[in-house]
């Protein structure tokens, strides 16, 4: 019998994790490995903003298309939405290739493990693993190349969705009810805390998400709102219990053309109730 063509040490039963692996064969393929001298942040593309909420039954989570150089359009159809497997997806903002190259071993490890284990890891077992691959991003972080994911799910065992946030570190930090993340951030959770409702349905939370876009845009050069003239709108993905959905560009515009029609009424956006008024 011929010799295998595949080398022994890859053939050896060990660790679940596909990163790990990696780091022990070749290091050299991981994200962020080959660290450069110097402050890398403004040679490379960076991607904003990206929102997600939960609602009764499932989590949503959407981001714009715009990837900026410093001062300058990168991309205006950049995607920064993934599906991590049926019942979870990250968002990306940071510096866009490497943050890209992290979502796709992202989604390695977890199909990795449910080979290797026969079974599927929790949710808190999927935010922990993508916690580790932020950290090993560490080096280049410290370079001006910064990737921060947000991580959403759903949990079969609570029957409900879940949001993580992370820091450049690897810290790990699960989010009520809404969170963001990116350079449009600030404004996008400002317009979610007066819209956000915890029992809003499926529909209406698209179209809250996508006003927290539009007012990211309105106040953010980086973040890019809806475009019609190119018939470019926000990722939006949704997960329940039946698993995980991107939205049709023929449905997000629908929305995105009702949000931008409202805003030639009144350009602020809806106005949220105020409680306790007479």
């Amino acid at each position: 019998m011929s010799e295998s063509r595949i080398p022994a040490a890859y053939m050896t039963p060990g660790t679940s994790s596909f990163a790990d692996f990696l780091t022990a064969q070749s290091p050299e393929l991981l994200p962020g490995h080959n660290a450069a001298p110097g402050n890398l942040g403004d040679l490379a593309p960076h991607g904003t903003t990206i929102v997600a909420a939960t609602f009764p039954g499932g989590v949503i989570i959407a981001g714009d298309r715009r990837a900026t150089q410093g001062n300058l359009i990168a991309e205006r159809d950049m995607r920064k939405v993934f599906p991590a497997d049926e019942y979870s997806a990250v968002g990306i903002a940071g510096s866009a290739g490497l943050a890209v190259e992290l979502v796709k071993l992202f989604q390695t490890e977890l199909e990795h493990y449910e080979k290797i284990e026969g079974t599927t890891l929790s949710i808190e077992g999927k935010a922990s693993r993508l916690s580790a691959l932020v950290r090993g991003n560490l080096a280049m972080a410290m370079q001006g190349l910064v990737v921060v994911p947000l991580f959403v799910g759903f949990d079969p065992d609570a029957g409900v969705g879940k949001i993580y946030g992370y820091d450049p570190t690897g810290g790990r930090y699960e989010q009520t009810g809404y969170s963001g993340v990116g350079s449009g951030s600030l404004f996008a959770k400002g317009a979610l805390k007066k819209l956000y409702r915890p029992d809003l349905d499926e529909d209406t939370l698209v179209a809250v998400l996508i006003q927290a876009l539009y007012d990211a845009a309105d106040d953010d050069s980086a973040t890019g709102g809806p475009d019609l003239s190119r018939k470019l709108f926000p990722l939006v993905h949704v997960i329940t219990a039946d698993g995980g959905r991107t939205l049709p560009d023929a449905e997000v515009a629908a929305v995105a053309e009702s949000v931008i029609a409202g805003r030639l009424q009144r350009p602020d956006g809806p106005i949220a109730e105020i409680e306790g008024a007479k």
